[in-house]
């Protein structure tokens, strides 16, 4: 499927060169979605322009680590594990990616129209992210989100609108979503969780992003 918009791929100063691929679309952006595992989830900006109900969406993936060991992604996406490792993933998402954005770019747009986004372990970092910077990130989106980081005991007050999704035919990722799902709505969160009948794949989570994304700004 081929695209009206255009893909850009850069290297950025953190931990010895790290990719970021943004999905410009071909009109003025009038939301933005950031996401983790942006070597996946830039690609998808195609979806978008398939979809009838979504606004102009620039998508902004920042790629995974190289390191073929799995633990280290984790340790960047999820906060128990490696609190230090996180925070400093945390800050080149959360700062450096987004001054980037701006320099680059010239797009800065308010929360109501900024999304984090994730899948599996990055669906972890989506959430650790969006609730601690709901100011920034007014949504977050998390596909099959892995059981590393869990709702805290105590919420915050100010909490970003969530779409959770995850297929039935993945029950521990379904778990974990619906237990996300249930402690942010106790929260009093705007929250929506759908089940699939799918497994632990990206065509789910592809074919549910466009919906996301109009969930979240086309109405």
């Amino acid at each position: 499927m081929k695209i009206a918009g255009e893909l850009v791929t850069e290297t950025l100063e953190y931990d010895g060169g790290r990719q970021v691929t943004v999905y410009v679309p071909h009109e003025p952006p009038q939301a933005i979605v950031f996401a983790g595992d942006g070597q996946l989830i830039s690609q998808w900006g195609r979806y978008l322009e398939a979809a009838a109900d979504v606004p102009p969406t620039m998508i902004v993936g920042a790629h995974r680590t190289s390191n073929a060991d799995e633990m280290v992604r984790i340790h960047e996406y999820s906060p128990p594990f490696d609190p230090e490792r996180f925070a400093a993933h945390e800050k080149f998402f959360v700062e450096d990616v987004r001054r980037w954005v701006r320099s680059r770019f010239s797009v800065e747009l308010p929360a109501k129209r900024t999304a984090v986004c994730g899948v599996s372990a990055s669906g972890e970092l989506s959430l650790a992210i969006g609730l601690r910077h709901p100011d920034i990130y007014g949504t977050v989106f998390s596909a099959s989100p892995g059981g590393g980081y869990r709702p805290p005991a105590e919420m915050p007050r100010s909490l970003p609108l969530t779409y959770l999704v995850a297929g039935t035919l993945e029950p521990f990722f379904l778990e974990n979503a619906t237990r996300w799902a249930d402690a942010l709505r106790n929260a009093g969160a705007d929250v929506e969780m759908r089940e699939r009948i799918a497994s632990h794949d990206d065509v789910m989570w592809r074919e549910e992003f466009p919906l996301m994304v109009a969930w979240a700004f086309g109405r």
